[in-house]
């Protein structure tokens, strides 16, 4: 028997819709939650420029009675972040809305808006996955790769955070249009695919969400390893077939392993720029039955959405990926 979803209806010329509609999977979006928010009003330049304050060397030299010393010049390294536009739109014909018994409308919209979602979220792990401070789980290339994370590739991950000063998180996004923010526990946070959940509940010393108590989480959140926080998604996608002969771990072809990158984050490690407030999303709905010369009966409509959105790595040295396999099950 055949699946049926709105957005792709069989059967539409005879108007048949299905009778029921099938819920949705949808990753968790959960990126957004650790970057630099650094929203762009409406009416402002499409160039967004992020400042980062180096950090001052110590002054290790004794002052000299009565005398002022020389002082110290701050240093800045500016990153411009350059908006793009996203959108897209699904068709709504006269006939489905006339024979439809499910609100369509409704229906169309809740996709329209996870669709929304999901892309901005796939950008920015685009820009975040390509950061150039990482290592292989074994061997000296991705080619190599066939064995899945450890608990000694974490801690090398935390280790090259540590000695670059990268700070661990201590804030949490709220889920408002305000961007308000919530105090957590300090950690560094690691992003995984969920293939990747049974080795992470398998490291020494992992301790499920279930047993923080009452402090707050992240969206996506499964547990903590030491100081690292593990999100997993389906966004986090591997490169597949991109490792070694596959020997145990997931392969899409059966030959070669699949490679997911684990991305460690330290606080400020990158930003994005969101356009700000009721202008942050812009739903574009045309109901059948307008007439126009393109369309003399009416005929067609569409719900659809456009969206600014930018990403930017801010401090290579504060991102750490892991590229590893993962066990078959």
């Amino acid at each position: 028997m055949g699946l049926v979803t709105y957005g792709d209806i069989t059967d539409g010329t005879a108007g048949v819709a299905a009778a029921q509609m099938l819920k949705r999977g949808q990753p968790l979006l959960c990126i957004q939650q650790f970057g630099q928010m650094n929203p762009l009003n409406k009416g402002e330049t499409k160039v967004k420029k992020f400042k980062r304050y180096e950090r001052l060397s110590p002054a290790t030299t004794p002052l000299t009675e009565g005398v002022t010393p020389s002082g110290s010049s701050p240093t800045t390294t500016d990153y411009e972040a350059t908006l793009q536009q996203f959108g897209d739109y699904l068709p709504l014909t006269d006939v489905i809305a006339d024979t439809c018994s499910d609100p369509v409308l409704m229906q169309y919209s809740d996709m329209i808006g996870e669709q929304a979602a999901e892309t901005v979220e796939v950008v920015a792990y685009g820009v975040i996955k390509a950061g150039t401070n990482m290592a292989y789980a074994n061997g000296s290339a991705r080619t190599d790769v066939n064995t899945t994370l450890t608990l000694t590739m974490q801690r090398k991950a935390v280790r090259a955070l540590e000695r670059q000063l990268g700070r661990r998180i201590t804030k949490k996004l709220s889920s408002t249009p305000a961007f308000n923010t919530e105090n957590v526990r300090p950690s560094f946070i690691g992003l995984a695919h969920v293939d990747l959940r049974s080795t992470i509940e398998g490291l020494a010393g992992y301790k499920p969400v279930e047993d923080y108590g009452s402090q707050p989480t992240y969206e996506g959140e499964i547990g903590s390893v030491g100081d690292v926080r593990y999100i997993v998604s389906t966004v986090f996608e591997a490169w597949a077939d991109g490792g070694g002969a596959k020997g145990t771990m997931v392969s899409t072809s059966g030959t070669s392993a699949d490679v997911y990158p684990v991305i460690y984050l330290a606080a400020d490690a990158f930003g994005t720029v969101p356009l700000k407030g009721a202008s942050a999303l812009t739903p574009m709905v045309l109901n059948p039955g307008k007439i126009s010369d393109s369309d003399k009966l009416g005929q067609r409509g569409h719900v659809g959405w456009k969206t600014y959105f930018a990403c930017i790595r801010l401090n290579e040295a504060w991102l750490y990926r892991v590229e590893c396999a993962a066990p078959e099950l």
